[in-house]
């Protein structure tokens, strides 16, 4: 455990003295264009901190299922991850072949720097305080930029939940997906196996990911598509770390309607 912890302290480090020049150095950027180049010069903060995790911590991550994405620019998707750690936020704009539209509370424009970039992207922040306010703003803003190839991402759960349990799974990404016509995808997640939620000591091992097929919106009601979202990635959590869900049950099975 200390081993871990002092590894974890490297890469904390890490994070804060790689963060600051590129941070800036979008901010600059973001003075003259916006869009795609800021986005990048982001991402290659995130790759940073991916390859920080492997190389210090020894956390590595496989993938399944990238075949389930589509690979047309104009083919747009809503990404439904399971959240269980800040890994999968830092992983997911590395791994996905678009630039991500997270859908975040805005609290997190405020920390120095990180925030103060993102603040520059194309990003949907709200209110969570607001809750109609916060829907226009998603609807209006995720339809825009999904309009410009990006591909929007909403954690279901709202925030990070410790490994093995499930929180409540919230509609906004099948709303928006019904509203605009466009398919979500489920997401399963074993991060925190290797970096537990409100924790910065990370473990050595493999994250998996593993990627469903789109669910259509097509004649779809939002409460009964996020339950098939949410059957899907609870019973795939089950198969991908099973260990983590010892004496809590089977979970539920995957009711799954694939697009054709």
């Amino acid at each position: 455990m200390l081993i871990a912890r002092v590894r974890s302290a490297i890469f904390v480090l890490w994070m804060a003295i790689t963060v600051v020049p590129i941070a800036l150095t979008a901010l600059v950027v973001s003075i003259f264009v916006r869009g795609d180049p800021v986005y990048w010069i982001c991402i290659f903060w995130l790759r940073l901190c991916i390859w920080g995790a492997r190389v210090i911590c020894g956390v590595s991550h496989r993938v399944h299922g990238m075949e389930h994405l589509p690979t047309e620019r104009t083919a747009a998707v809503i990404l439904a991850p399971k959240h269980q750690s800040t890994w999968e936020t830092f992983a997911f704009p590395t791994l996905m072949p678009h630039p991500l539209c997270y859908v975040f509370k805005r609290e997190l424009l405020y920390i120095p720097f990180f925030g103060w970039a993102i603040g520059r992207l194309d990003m949907v922040h709200i209110d969570r305080s607001k809750r109609a306010e916060a829907w226009n703003r998603v609807a209006d803003q995720g339809r825009k930029y999904m309009a410009k190839g990006n591909w929007v991402i909403m954690f279901p759960e709202g925030t990070r939940t410790p490994r093995g349990s499930q929180g409540t799974y919230k509609s906004g990404a099948t709303r928006l997906g019904i509203s605009t016509g466009t398919p979500v995808v489920p997401i399963a997640v074993s991060s925190a196996k290797c970096w537990p939620r409100k924790s910065l000591v990370l473990r050595p091992g493999v994250i998996d990911i593993s990627i469903g097929q789109p669910i259509s919106p097509v004649d779809r009601q939002p409460e009964e598509m996020m339950r098939e979202v949410e059957h899907w990635i609870e019973a795939e959590m089950r198969r991908l770390d099973p260990e983590a869900y010892v004496g809590n049950g089977p979970g539920p099975g995957p009711a799954y309607t694939p697009v054709s």
